[in-house]
């Protein structure tokens, strides 16, 4: 800190040293400058910007919307899951919403039962903030990414070759491979004999 110093005086000294006099406080009397590399200065200012708004974004609240009403086909619900997965895996929290519509009202214990599918399906990466709950016709929870989890899904598909975020087509996929899974230890369990139906 130098103390009061003539304007001329202060150019002077900041052209000396090849930097600029840059105008801090000016509401303050006398205004307080900084003998500063100004191109520096921006840029640095610049970057704590982004990394603000970087940050800011970390935290954004997505939200999924699984159709108007209680009639979505269950591949529309993968592709909303596969959304929801890839928002939790970027660090974002997801909020769910189930709309009911009309008499759909009558089988709340439906929207329940999808609303408990979608946190099964997304334990390996989240947990539960707000737990499903009904408002008006909307039901809604809120999950929030776990960071240990997401480290441990991102390492095991690095180990296995995969992209760390995986578009939706790809997670689609890998849900009716699973499926198809869970159709053979059916067929193994019955002793590798399928029921046919009775004409």
């Amino acid at each position: 800190m130098v103390g009061v110093v003539e304007l001329d005086e202060a150019k002077r000294r900041a052209y000396d040293a090849g930097l600029d006099l840059v105008e801090i406080s000016p509401e303050a009397r006398p205004p307080v400058c900084k003998i500063m590399d100004f191109g520096k200065f921006k840029y640095e200012q610049s970057k704590k910007e982004k990394a603000n708004k970087a940050k800011s974004k970390a935290s954004e609240m997505k939200e999924v919307r699984l159709g108007r009403s209680m009639k979505i086909d269950p591949h529309d619900v993968d592709i909303r899951v596969a959304q929801a997965r890839r928002f939790l895996i970027e660090g974002h929290r997801v909020q769910i919403i189930q709309n009911f519509r009309g008499r759909e009202m009558a089988f709340r214990s439906r929207g329940d039962d999808r609303m408990e599918d979608i946190i099964q399906r997304l334990a390996d990466l989240a947990k539960v903030e707000v737990p499903p709950r009904l408002n008006g016709r909307r039901m809604g929870m809120i999950l929030v990414p776990e960071k240990q989890k997401v480290e441990v899904y991102k390492r095991k598909m690095i180990a296995e070759g995969k992209p760390v975020l995986p578009t939706i087509p790809e997670q689609l996929e890998e849900f009716h491979d699973h499926d198809d899974d869970d159709d053979d230890d059916l067929e193994t369990d019955l002793g590798g004999e399928t029921e046919t139906p009775r004409s």
